[in-house]
């Protein structure tokens, strides 16, 4: 199955694409403390449930959502027309390396995408290019919660330096010229939450459609996946999103 599809599959119940609890995006945003009519570019958007989400935040905002998957581009769409906010939703399908916006942002969000720029320290610099003077950068990452295990680097397909502690991850972020002012670290329960999801939605995908030439795949990336989270990388890996403005 074609990545992109297996991934807009597995995020079915969890458009979040990161172990966050929805109370928790909220109080990352109120914490953003844009002004209400602030321009957001959500890079790696995925389904831009935090673009939607800054939308609530800002009633008179518009965000522009950056994605490669035309997968994810449809489900926000479809999301953006349900909530009443497709007039104030711009969706580019295009890699966010590349995007050049019309002007500077107030709240730029890259939340579990740094992958996209080729890692946390790269985002800082690319992603922070779209920042207006006093806006804010929000960045989600992962970070070694204890030293990595052979099973978790072995199941992340990561060496150590792959990732820092979080003190690390704070220290890359002020080098490169931004102060954290709030920061929320994804707890188990939200690690757990997204897991089984992830998980749980190819699996009953699979099961739903047996007769799908991609059924039997998407069955084995689910049981793998779940392997790697519980015998790898689960309680080793941790997630942590920071508020930073430039200081």
């Amino acid at each position: 199955m074609d990545r992109q599809r297996l991934s807009s599959i597995a995020h079915t119940h969890h458009p979040i694409a990161a172990p966050i609890f929805g109370v928790n995006v909220n109080r990352l945003l109120r914490r953003a403390d844009r002004r209400p009519n602030a321009r957001i570019l959500d890079l790696g958007c995925g389904e831009a449930a935090w673009a939607l989400q800054a939308l609530a935040h800002y009633p008179d905002g518009h965000a522009d959502g950056v994605d490669t998957s035309p997968y994810a581009l449809e489900r926000a769409a479809a999301a953006a027309a349900v909530r009443g906010l497709a007039d104030r939703l711009t969706l580019h399908e295009r890699d966010a390396r590349a995007y050049v916006p019309d002007g500077d942002h107030d709240l730029v969000m890259c939340v579990g995408s740094t992958h996209a720029f080729g890692g946390f320290t790269e985002t800082l610099e690319l992603a922070g290019r779209h920042v207006n003077p006093d806006g804010v950068l929000l960045v989600g990452e992962g970070y070694w919660q204890v030293p990595p295990t052979p099973a978790a680097l072995a199941a992340l397909d990561a060496k150590p330096e792959d990732f820092t502690d979080l003190a690390g991850l704070v220290d890359t972020a002020e080098r490169a010229g931004w102060t954290p002012i709030f920061a929320h670290l994804s707890t188990g329960a939200e690690w757990d939450d997204y897991e089984w999801s992830w998980v749980g939605s190819l699996t009953e995908w699979a099961l739903d459609n047996p007769g799908h030439p991609d059924s039997a795949g998407a069955l084995a990336v689910a049981r793998e996946h779940r392997e790697q989270w519980l015998r790898g990388y689960r309680d080793v890996l941790g997630f942590a999103t920071l508020v930073l403005r430039r200081g």
